[in-house]
């Protein structure tokens, strides 16, 4: 199964929202006309693509005033067109890996599906031949150092966490470089706290973390990546721009996207924020974190039929 089969799939909630309403309106050989256009452009909306979706219709309004929108077909190419565009500068998935370590750090608030995308990208580099250690520095919740744990032990990856309350962050980040240059791991990834925007103290541990990851391993963290819950739409957006005013993101995950309609948000995402969209989580199932690609991904809530 290719990945636009596989999006097609699991994205069932998001085109049938986009693909399947398209459709439905223009049921019955229904012309193109600005009643037409405004309900397309509600049916957006309610895909939460926000800005975008004015923008959009806007440009399919252009293109029918220059005759080059005849019907439905048409349509979907130019919105095809106009989303692809949106998302330049997005997708490449897995990094270069050109340090060992490589150290990435993974940042997002609580309920994201951050320890989750954590389990599924450690997952992912193993089965590249990657060796893998992870460093649970979430110590505010130890469910969530429990859960990394548990899922370590089940597929042979190496852990570092401090069974004890309120353990320090920095000192988990630190320890967890120490073991994998001693084990020579060629990738660490490192859980962080699910910080609130608004908890300064928390936003300046972070940035303990980071330096600490720097100080032991040069150019650390060579990745800093957040993870974003599909499931919240455009209202995530606001999150993830404290998390970049206060971080150096270098790229976004998008989790829970199999069990939403609003996968649209994607779009405005990666315009608001400026970073690359590189993966996208479609299931609770390890195997269920895809490398972004921006073609497939545009025509599994677009096209007419897989492949169309």
């Amino acid at each position: 199964m290719g990945l636009l089969d596989r999006f097609t799939q699991r994205l069932t909630k998001t085109r049938a929202a986009i693909s399947d309403g398209l459709s439905g309106l223009f049921r019955g050989g229904r012309t193109i006309d600005q009643a037409l256009l405004d309900e397309l452009e509600e049916l957006l909306y309610t895909s939460d693509l926000g800005s975008v979706a004015g923008e959009l219709t806007q440009e399919l309004a252009r293109l029918h005033k220059r005759g080059e929108l005849k019907g439905e077909e048409d349509v979907r190419a130019a919105m095809r067109a106009k989303l692809l565009e949106l998302l330049d500068g997005s997708g490449g998935g897995d990094p270069a890996f050109d340090s060992k370590p490589y150290v990435i750090l993974v940042v997002g608030v609580n309920g994201s599906g951050k320890t989750t995308s954590i389990a599924k990208l450690a997952h992912r580099f193993q089965g590249q031949g990657r060796s893998v250690i992870l460093g649970a520095g979430d110590t505010f919740r130890a469910a969530a150092a429990d859960q990394l744990e548990i899922w370590a032990e089940r597929n042979g990856a190496d852990i570092v966490r401090q069974h004890k309350d309120n353990a320090d962050p920095a000192a988990v980040a630190f320890d967890t470089c120490a073991a994998a240059l001693a084990r020579e791991k060629d990738v660490v990834i490192v859980d962080t706290a699910g910080r609130l925007h608004t908890q300064a103290n928390l936003m300046r541990e972070l940035e303990k973390v980071r330096g600490v990851l720097g100080k032991k391993i040069e150019g650390a963290p060579h990745e800093t990546w957040l993870v974003i819950d599909g499931t919240n739409g455009q209202n995530a957006i606001h999150q993830a721009k404290e998390f970049t005013a206060a971080v150096d993101v270098t790229g976004l995950i998008v989790a829970k996207l199999d069990g939403t309609a609003r996968g649209g948000a994607v779009f405005g995402i990666h315009r608001e924020l400026g970073l690359p969209v590189r993966y996208v989580g479609t299931g609770e199932s390890a195997e269920l974190l895809e490398a972004f690609e921006p073609g497939a991904f545009v025509d599994a809530i677009v096209s007419k039929t897989v492949g169309g």
